[in-house]
């Protein structure tokens, strides 16, 4: 990844020298693989370029460079890689979250960056909870704007300063946010054809029982071709046990 980044970045001597000391702050997954090596070299690199921000750079097991940052770095971080001539970030793939509600900080905020000149990809997360927003990156990538509203419909995560920030892939009215973790498989209400007003009416959600039988085993269980074999063979013991009873002729007891 980026040869002429690590080129330039391996020929200047300070860098050399601060680079040593981030060796602590930079985890990697196999030190002898060059392209791991390029990747830390680069983390370090940011790390050090800005150390208000940045709390840990690693080097994911698929060689992708997850730099870990504090909330308050969004926007500085994404503006110096998508602006700095040895990254050129200039892609923003996607945002995305993930929910961990044993944690402080129970969601984890995801910017995968792509640069198109380098040929490389870089991942940046950040943490918040329910309560506290996070600066909007619209100003630094405008494909934030929908990406952010995804996150804030399916998460509840708050971009603050957001031009237009409302649900983008629920129906109106929905309540709550289903990837969250705490949220309810049957969720809160439900839609049905009413043939008596003719229109599709939204209520909240009736079951007679709170979880129907659900084959989490396989669902593939249900057609003879690909059943496991073990489980045919004890269904086909049973059937044939329950032939020899129907078909045993009594026994005629002696007078």
């Amino acid at each position: 990844m980026l040869r002429h980044l690590s080129t330039y970045l391996f020929s200047t001597r300070v860098f050399a020298t601060r680079a040593s000391i981030l060796t602590a702050r930079t985890t990697t997954t196999a030190a002898s693989d060059p392209v791991t090596e390029r990747l830390s070299a680069f983390g370090a690199y940011v790390a050090e370029c800005l150390p208000k921000y940045v709390q840990e750079v690693r080097v994911g097991h698929v060689k992708e460079l997850e730099i870990c940052i504090h909330p308050d770095g969004v926007v500085p971080v994404l503006s110096f890689l998508k602006n700095h001539h040895n990254a050129q970030f200039v892609n923003l793939s996607d945002i995305t979250a993930i929910d961990v509600p044993s944690r402080q900080y129970r969601f984890e905020i995801v910017y995968n960056l792509l640069s198109l000149r380098y040929n490389s990809r870089i991942r940046v997360l950040t943490y918040t909870d329910e309560v506290t927003p996070i600066d909007t990156s619209c100003s630094v990538f405008q494909a934030s704007n929908w990406y952010e509203r995804e996150v804030w419909d399916m998460y509840g995560v708050y971009f603050a300063d957001h031009p237009d920030l409302r649900r983008i892939l629920t129906d109106y009215g929905f309540q709550g946010h289903p990837q969250r973790k705490d949220f309810p498989l049957s969720g809160y209400t439900e839609m049905r054809f009413d043939d008596e007003y003719k229109r599709v009416v939204i209520e909240p959600v009736e079951l007679t029982q709170e979880f129907r039988k659900f084959e989490f085993k396989s669902p593939w269980e249900t057609f003879p071709a690909f059943r496991d074999p073990n489980e045919a063979n004890k269904a086909k013991l049973l059937e044939d046990k329950k032939a020899d009873q129907v078909t045993e002729k009594p026994k005629i007891k002696d007078k």
